[in-house]
């Protein structure tokens, strides 16, 4: 039976479902373990849950080597701005060490971090920065977008044999929705419709998955119908699921936080040009944040993102309305 969670609790609950299930899953980052009332510490030891220095650069290198040695850790890095410190780990020795060793050793770990703030945090902590993970060959990059996901994915995530980059968005934290006890896993590389329509597909990630749904309902009011797809995993790509539904509305909106030309949306539009060109009957929309950094400014800030507003306008546009 689902219970009711928030998208924050649904992923503590998996990372402490998954080291009760395997005891090589252990878990660091900064401000963990601090004490010896830590919940996570009481149950599980230090020896599995530990507090590290202030140095991304040795957390990330640290879970490549525990990787190569069997266990399977979980690092938490609270933003993904933090781990840009340490891209070599990242992009670099990670998603490559399995495919250059042959196959012969294994890296499975779990990057875990925050993005997307969108508060009036800036330019240094608003950014969606995951079209730099998403392409990197052996690198997979889960961007959850419900309290269920939120658990499903990291459970996946830290079963996983491969470096898995998980990003949570700051502005889901609190959110509430049912979400499946024991064990749940979502499938990588496997799309979900999250509203069936006829008229228009749009293609949402992460925060946008909600602001999609929401224009979605005001445009059934004025008689569009339009069938919602959240991707769930960027790296592996649900491409197949995207172009089937392309092929039933004849019309795409790709909606994505990121800035317009470093986004999954064009990326998503590359594939449906090259796979799904004959069944458009409208050019395809991106809407998305502007190639610009987020301004601290709120009215600013509210005009560099994408919001229901211009989703709701973006699909209007591709129906000739």
């Amino acid at each position: 039976m689902p219970r009711e969670m928030m998208y924050a609790e649904a992923m503590a609950t998996a990372i402490a479902e998954e080291m009760t299930r395997d005891s090589d899953v252990i878990f660091y980052g900064q401000n963990l373990g601090m004490t010896d009332r830590d919940p996570l510490v009481r149950k599980f030891g230090k020896s599995r849950v530990r507090i590290t220095p202030i140095s991304e650069t040795a957390e990330m290198g640290i879970a490549v080597g525990a990787a190569l040695t069997g266990l399977r850790p979980v690092v938490e890095l609270w933003m993904s701005e933090f781990m840009l410190v340490a891209m070599g780990q990242l992009l670099n020795e990670a998603p490559r060490l399995r495919y250059m060793s042959g196959g012969q050793v294994k890296v499975p770990l779990v990057f875990k971090a925050g993005y997307g703030f969108a508060a009036g945090w800036a330019g240094q902590h608003s950014n969606c920065i995951y079209n730099t993970m998403m392409g990197i060959p052996g690198l997979k990059v889960a961007l959850p977008s419900s309290p269920a996901d939120a658990k499903g994915l990291l459970a996946a995530a830290i079963r996983d044999d491969n470096p898995v980059m998980y990003l949570h968005h700051y502005m889901l934290m609190l959110d509430k929705g049912p979400v499946p006890e024991g064990d749940h896993v979502v499938p990588f590389g496997v799309a979900e419709v999250k509203r069936a329509g006829t008229d228009v597909t749009v293609v949402a990630t992460g925060w946008m998955v909600a602001k999609s749904l929401a224009a979605a309902e005001t445009l059934a009011k004025e008689g569009i119908s339009v069938e919602v797809i959240d991707p769930r995993t960027i790296a592996p790509l649900d491409v197949d699921s995207i172009v089937q539904s392309v092929k039933k509305t004849g019309r795409l909106v790709l909606v994505d936080q990121a800035t317009r030309h470093a986004s999954v949306a064009a990326i998503i539009a590359g594939e449906v040009a090259e796979r799904g060109f004959q069944y458009l009957k409208a050019p395809v929309r991106m809407v998305t944040a502007l190639d610009t950094s987020v301004p601290y400014s709120e009215p600013l800030e509210q005009f560099v993102m994408p919001n229901e507003g211009k989703i709701v306008k973006a699909v209007k546009s591709v129906l000739g309305k």
